[in-house]
C-alpha cells in the first residue's frame, strides 16, 4: 500500500512539499534501523519485529487523512520517521526470511514469489485512488476515502504478521533445518553489524544499495506527479506495480534455471538486467528532452489525451519492470553469499540501510529543485555502475554449488509447470 501511496507522486497531494520532507525524515531514520534491523530481528524473532514494523505504515497514510484538513507538515515528517523505523525492522526481517527459508536453488524463485505478492498490494493501492477519484479529473489532491482505504489494507497486513513461522521452525523442502539458533544477543549483534563496515562483499554492493530507491523521487514525482493527472496516476500505478511482478517472475526464472552453474547464472541474470536498463534509461532520456521543471506540459489523462498519452505510460510501465528485476537480482545476489537467516539478515539490513540514505538525498535533491535532466543522468549512472561491481562480487563471492544434473532438469521442469 505504501508503494501505491508513494506512487501517485507527493503521497497524492497537489503540493510535493509534505511528502518529499516526510519521506527525507522517512529515509534517514530508514538508514540507521535498516542497518541496525537485522541484529533486532535476530534477537526478537520475526513475528515481534515485523508486527512492530509494520504498524508504523498505518500511522503514515493516517497523517495525510491530518494534512488534507489541517495542512500542517509536523506530523506527516513525525510520521515518516517512525515509519522509517518500522521499515527498517520490516526489511530486515523480510530480507532474511525471502533469503534464507528456501534451498539455494529456488532462491530466485522465493524472492520473484515475494516481489509478486508485494507488488499486488501495489497494484491493488493503485485500484484504490483510480476508483476514488474517476470523476476527480481535475483533482489534484486525494480524498480521505483513499488515504482511510489505505489504511484498513495495512491493518490487516500488520495483524497477518503474528502467524509468521520462526525460522528454527522451517524445514525446507530437501529436509534441512533452516536454522538450530533461537535468539541471538545484544553483544553479538552490535559487533557482528560493526564488522559488515568492513566486509568487502558489502562494501561492493554499496554503490547497487544507494542507487536502487534513488530514482523513485524520479520516477514517481518527476514522470507520473508531472505529466499526469490525479486519476491517471492511480491507474499508472496499477500497471507500474503490475510490470514489477511479470520482471520478479521472469528474472527469477533466469537466475534460478537458465544455467546448472549458480555463478554462470548469476553473470547472465546482471546482464540481461544491464542490457535492459540501458535501453529504458534512453528512453527516459529521450522522454525528458521534451519538458523540464520551468516548462511542464499540460497533464495527460488515459481517456482523454489520445496516442500522447501512450509513449510516457509505455515509460512508467517499462521503470516499473526494471525495478523489479534490478532489485530481485540484487537479493539473488545477496542470497548466494550465505545461506543461514543470521547472516542474511545482518546482509539485507545493511542492504536496505544504505538504499535508504541514497533515498533520503534523492528526496531532498527534488526538494531543492534539481532540474529534471541532472536527476535523471544521476540515476542512469548510478545503476550502470552498479552492474560490473555486481559482476565482481559473483566472481569472488560466490561458490558454484554441487548440483546434481538430474535434479536441477527435474527442479527447472516443476518451476515451468507451476508458472502454466
Amino acid at each position: 500500500m505504501f508503494n501505491a501511496l508513494s506512487g501517485m507522486g507527493g503521497g497524492g497531494q497537489v503540493d510535493h512539499t509534505a511528502a518529499n520532507n516526510a519521506n527525507t525524515a522517512l529515509y534517514t531514520t530508514f538508514a540507521v534501523f535498516g542497518i541496525l534491523g537485522g541484529g533486532i530481528y535476530n534477537i526478537l524473532g520475526p513475528r515481534l519485529t515485523l508486527l512492530a514494523g509494520s504498524s508504523t505504515y498505518v500511522l503514515y497514510a493516517g497523517s495525510f487523512v491530518n494534512y488534507n484538513h489541517h495542512h500542517s507538515q509536523g506530523f506527516v515528517i513525525t510520521a515518516g520517521a517512525l515509519l522509517g523505523v518500522g521499515a527498517g525492522l520490516l526489511w530486515a526481517g523480510q530480507g532474511a526470511i525471502m533469503t534464507s527459508y528456501p534451498t539455494t536453488k529456488r532462491k530466485g524463485s522465493y524472492i520473484s514469489m515475494f516481489w509478486s505478492i508485494f507488488n499486488m498490494g501495489g497494484v491493488i493501492g493503485g485500484l484504490i485512488p483510480f476508483i476514488l477519484n474517476y470523476n476527480r479529473a481535475e483533482a489534484s489532491s486525494v480524498n480521505d476515502g483513499t488515504y482511510i482505504g489505505f489504511m484498513c489494507f495495512m491493518g490487516v497486513g500488520v495483524l497477518l504478521s503474528l502467524c509468521i513461522l520462526p525460522p528454527n521452525e522451517v524445514i525446507r523442502d530437501d529436509g534441512s533445518v533452516c536454522t538450530h539458533i533461537k535468539y541471538s544477543n545484544v553483544t553479538t549483534e552490535v559487533v557482528e553489524i560493526l564488522k559488515l563496515f568492513l566486509n568487502w562483499k558489502m562494501l561492493l554492493i554499496v554503490p547497487t544499495a544507494w542507487g536502487s530507491n534513488f530514482f523513485y523521487t524520479y520516477q514517481f514525482n518527476n514522470v507520473n506527479g508531472e505529466l499526469f493527472n490525479l486519476r491517471t496516476r492511480g491507474l499508472n500505478n496499477v500497471f507500474y506495480w503490475g510490470a514489477q511482478m511479470l520482471g520478479s517472475i521472469g528474472i527469477g526464472y533466469l537466475m534460478d534455471f537458465s544455467f546448472q552453474s549458480r555463478r554462470k547464472r548469476g553473470y547472465l541474470g546482471i546482464m540481461v538486467v544491464a542490457l535492459l536498463g540501458t535501453a529504458i534509461w534512453g528512453g527516459g532520456l529521450a522522454n525528458q528532452l521534451r519538458y523540464s521543471r520551468n516548462n511542464v506540459p499540460e497533464k495527460l489523462d488515459f481517456k482523454d489525451s489520445g496516442a500522447a498519452y501512450a509513449g510516457p505510460f509505455l515509460l512508467y510501465f517499462s521503470f516499473g519492470l526494471l525495478d523489479a528485476m534490478f532489485q530481485s537480482m540484487v537479493y539473488w545476489v545477496i542470497g548466494a553469499l550465505a545461506d543461514d537467516p543470521e547472516t542474511l539478515s545482518r546482509y539485507s539490513g545493511f542492504y536496505k540501510g544504505v538504499q535508504s540514505a541514497g533515498a533520503a538525498v534523492a528526496w531532498q535533491i527534488d526538494v531543492h529543485s534539481v532540474s529534471y535532466l541532472n536527476q535523471l543522468i544521476v540515476n542512469w549512472v548510478l545503476t550502470t555502475v552498479s552492474y560490473p561491481l555486481l559482476l565482481l562480487l559473483i566472481m569472488f563471492g560466490v561458490k558454484d554449488e554441487s548440483v546434481n544434473r538430474e535434479q536441477f532438469l527435474e527442479d527447472k521442469n516443476d518451476r515451468l509447470s507451476s508458472l502454466s
